[in-house]
């Protein structure tokens, strides 16, 4: 089950904290609770990914961006991920959540998210997500504009450019560009 109680949590929280920039390093700590765990007792795989939304939202309520989207009826929507998984979080476990923009262009916003225990990186992640609205994707110079910054597109690092682009290749995404081979039997 999601953990809408923590993140209700947080978010009252981060109203209260200082304003971030659009650029600023988020910082949360975590612990890992009975909810949280696979039948190994360790942080569910599926669960870090969980727990980085809370890093992207906190961002979102602290830069005025969660504000705005409930006002202007958007929505954020996860479009893609990258994760590497490296040690082992154990029940009640604590952490810190590490959540920066890494950089956006005129579709998506990339964050690099770290999940660190006692200065081990424990999983790290690429998530690509986006602003939606009812009648679909929201620019990113729109998004900076109702936001009232006066910040250009920058080149992307080039670690996510290239995984930007690696992603573009899949062929589930792309029924055209893949040669299928038929799997009629001879």
């Amino acid at each position: 089950m999601y953990p809408y109680f923590r993140m209700i949590k947080l978010l009252a929280i981060a109203r209260k904290r200082p304003k971030m920039e659009i650029m600023d390093k988020s910082v949360l700590k975590l612990r890992v609770w009975p909810g949280d765990i696979d039948i190994f007792k360790e942080l569910n795989n599926g669960r870090h990914l969980t727990m980085m939304d809370f890093g992207r939202f906190e961002i979102a309520a602290r830069n005025g961006l969660l504000s705005l989207a409930k006002k202007k009826g958007w929505g954020f929507a996860v479009a893609g991920a990258s994760i590497r998984y490296r040690h082992r979080l154990h029940l009640f476990d604590k952490f810190e959540l590490h959540t920066k923009l890494a950089g956006f262009d005129k579709r998506w916003f990339y964050f690099h998210q770290e999940i660190i225990r006692k200065g081990k990186i424990h999983s790290s992640a690429l998530v690509r997500t986006v602003v939606t609205s009812k009648t679909g994707i929201v620019n990113i110079n729109d998004v900076i504009k109702e936001m009232g910054l006066d910040i250009d597109i920058q080149p992307l690092p080039d670690w996510v450019k290239a995984w930007s682009d690696a992603e573009e290749m899949r062929p589930w995404d792309n029924p055209g560009k893949q040669e299928r081979k038929s799997a009629k039997p001879k």
